[in-house]
C-alpha cells in the first residue's frame, strides 16, 4: 500500500488567489523542489479535504489543474500520482555550472503548458454534477443499480442525444443508431476494431490527430495522408490516393475546425468527398471534437448530416461540455451490422458504461443546466479568444501568420520562416513555456505551425507567455535570414 504524501500546507484566505490554485500550486513547488518524485502518491480529494477542511470540490479542481498541465496522472482505482513524464528542471540546474545562478527566476516559474485544446475547469458544472450523480445514485434500487444493462448505453441517454444530433446538427438517427463510449478515443478505437482489417488503408488530415491514426494502425490498417489547405483536406489528393491504391476503406475527417490547423473544410469539398465516398463505397469517420464552442451565427453542420452520404461513423464527446474529466463519448451511424458488432465488441472490453454517470448528465440535460452551462462557456471563450486575438496582433503578427477561428479552443500559428522546432520547442521549455511539438501532427515531416491552445489558461497566462513566444520566434527567425 502506497503511503500518500502529506500536504504541509495552511490555506491564505485572505489572497486573491483561488484556494483550489494556492493548493495546485503547493503541490507543483514541491514537485519541482524534488519534496515529490515521480510516482509517489498522492492523498484522494476527500482524504485532501479532510487534511485542508475544504469543500471536496476544492480539492477535485486543484487536482484537475494538475492534471491538465501534466504534474499529476490519475490512475483509474488507484489514485493520483505525480507524472513520471516531467520536465527535469532540476537536473539542468545542477549540471549547468555556476552560471546556472543567473536562470533560476526562470527555471523556478511555473511551466505554462499549452495543451491540446482542454477547457476551463474552473467553469465547469462539477458541483451540479455531483448533485445530480449522488440524487440518481440515491434514487435507484440496488437491484437497480448493480445489474448489466445495455451496452450501448442507457436508452434515454440515447435518445437525447439522438435528439441532440437531429434538432442542433441536422442529423436524421434514433437511439439505435447511437452508441455511448468512455470517451471519443474509446469511440474511434470500436470503430477501427469494427470496421477494419489487417491490409485495410485509411486516408487521413496531414497534419492530424495522432491517437486516431494510431487507432487505425492498430486494426492492422495503412495511412494514406492528404494535405491540408485553407479550405480543409485536399479533394485532388484523395482523388489521387484512390486511383494508386485498391483497398481504402475509410478517409478520417475533422470538418467543422480541423485538427491541429482549425480550418473549416469548404461546402464545395464536403460535397466533393460524399460523391466520392458513394462511388468508391468508403466511409467517412467524422470526428466533431468540438462542435459546441462555436462564436459566429452557428455551427457548421457536420458531413454525417448529409442524406446523400451513403456511409459513416460520427463520433462526437460531452467531455468538453460538461467536465474535462468526464470520460462520455458518442458514435452514431446508419450501419445496423456496424452497430451490433461494435456492441459485441464493446461487451467483451468493457460490458457497459457508467450508467449513474450517463443518468446524471441525462438529468442535467434535461433540467437545462448542460444548455446553460454551454451559453455560459461559450461567452468565456470567445472572451478569451478575442484577447488572445488582440496579444497576437501586437505581439505576433510581425512574425507568424494566424486567423481569426469562428470557435474552438486553439488558434493555428505559422511562423513567416521554417524553422528549426526542436530548436524552438527547447528554447520555450528553457522559459517555462511548453507547446505541442509540430511532429506530433505529421505523418512525413515537421509541419511549420504549432498549435496555441487558450481554454484552461488564464489571462495573465495567456498574455506572459505569448510576449516570451514572439521574443523566442523572432530570435529563430533571425538565425534563419
Amino acid at each position: 500500500m502506497l503511503r500518500p504524501w502529506k500536504l504541509e500546507f495552511e490555506i491564505d484566505k485572505e489572497l486573491e488567489k483561488a484556494v483550489y490554485l494556492q493548493i495546485a500550486d503547493t503541490i507543483i513547488a514541491d514537485i519541482r523542489s524534488g519534496r515529490l518524485n515521480a510516482g509517489d502518491a498522492l492523498p484522494g480529494s476527500r482524504n485532501l479535504a479532510l487534511m485542508l477542511k475544504i469543500n471536496r470540490n476544492t480539492g477535485v479542481e486543484a487536482y484537475q489543474v494538475l492534471i491538465n498541465e501534466e504534474w499529476v496522472v490519475s490512475k483509474e482505482r488507484k489514485g493520483i500520482f505525480v507524472s513520471d513524464k516531467l520536465p527535469v528542471l532540476q537536473e539542468r540546474i545542477n549540471t549547468r555550472g555556476p552560471e546556472a545562478e543567473k536562470d533560476l527566476s526562470v527555471l523556478n516559474r511555473p511551466i505554462i503548458n499549452f495543451d491540446d485544446g482542454h477547457p476551463d475547469s474552473k467553469i465547469a458544472p462539477v458541483t451540479e454534477l455531483a448533485r445530480a450523480y449522488r440524487q440518481i445514485f440515491n434514487r435507484k434500487a440496488k437491484w437497480q443499480m448493480m445489474g448489466y444493462s445495455d451496452e450501448h448505453g442507457d436508452i434515454e441517454f440515447r435518445k437525447t442525444i439522438s435528439q441532440m444530433l437531429n434538432h442542433q446538427r441536422g442529423m436524421h438517427i434514433n437511439e439505435n443508431e447511437v452508441s455511448i463510449t468512455r470517451g471519443s478515443q474509446m469511440a474511434m478505437f470500436l470503430t477501427a476494431q469494427c470496421l477494419l482489417k489487417p491490409g485495410d488503408q485509411v486516408i487521413v488530415e496531414n497534419p492530424g490527430y495522432k491517437p486516431a491514426w494510431k487507432a487505425f494502425e492498430y486494426a492492422g490498417a495503412e495511412l494514406l495522408p492528404a494535405a491540408i489547405d485553407d479550405e480543409g483536406i485536399m479533394i485532388k489528393d484523395i482523388e489521387k490516393l484512390l486511383a494508386e491504391n485498391k483497398n481504402i476503406k475509410a478517409i478520417y475527417i475533422t470538418p467543422h475546425r480541423q485538427y491541429p490547423t482549425t480550418v473549416t473544410l469548404s461546402l464545395a469539398r464536403r460535397l466533393e468527398l460524399i460523391e466520392l465516398s458513394n462511388k468508391n463505397e468508403i466511409t467517412i469517420i467524422e470526428d466533431d471534437y468540438d462542435n459546441e464552442f462555436h462564436f459566429g451565427y452557428r455551427p457548421i453542420l457536420p458531413v454525417s448530416s448529409f442524406a446523400e452520404l451513403n456511409s459513416y461513423v460520427y463520433v462526437g464527446t460531452l467531455s468538453k461540455v460538461v467536465a474535462p474529466a468526464l470520460r462520455i463519448g458518442y458514435l452514431a451511424s446508419k450501419d445496423p451490422n456496424l452497430i451490433k458488432k461494435i456492441g459485441d465488441l464493446r461487451k467483451i472490453i468493457d460490458v457497459q458504461g457508467d450508467v449513474i454517470m450517463e443518468q446524471a448528465v441525462l438529468q442535467l440535460i434535461k433540467e437545462g443546466t448542460v444548455k446553460k452551462h454551454i451559453k455560459k462557456a461559450t461567452i468565456h471563450y470567445k472572451n478569451k479568444r478575442d484577447l488572445v486575438y488582440s496579444l497576437l496582433e501586437k505581439h505576433l503578427k510581425d512574425v507568424a501568420d494566424f486567423t481569426l477561428p469562428e470557435g474552438g479552443l486553439a488558434f493555428w500559428i505559422v511562423p513567416k520562416e521554417n524553422l528549426d522546432w526542436d530548436a524552438v520547442t527547447a528554447s520555450l521549455l528553457e522559459k517555462s513555456i511548453n507547446i505541442i511539438h509540430p511532429k506530433q501532427y505529421s505523418s512525413d515531416r515537421i509541419i511549420n505551425g504549432f498549435r496555441l491552445s487558450y481554454g484552461s489558461l488564464s489571462e495573465e497566462q495567456l498574455e506572459d507567455s505569448i510576449k516570451i513566444i514572439s521574443k523566442v520566434l523572432e530570435f529563430h527567425i533571425s538565425r534563419v535570414k
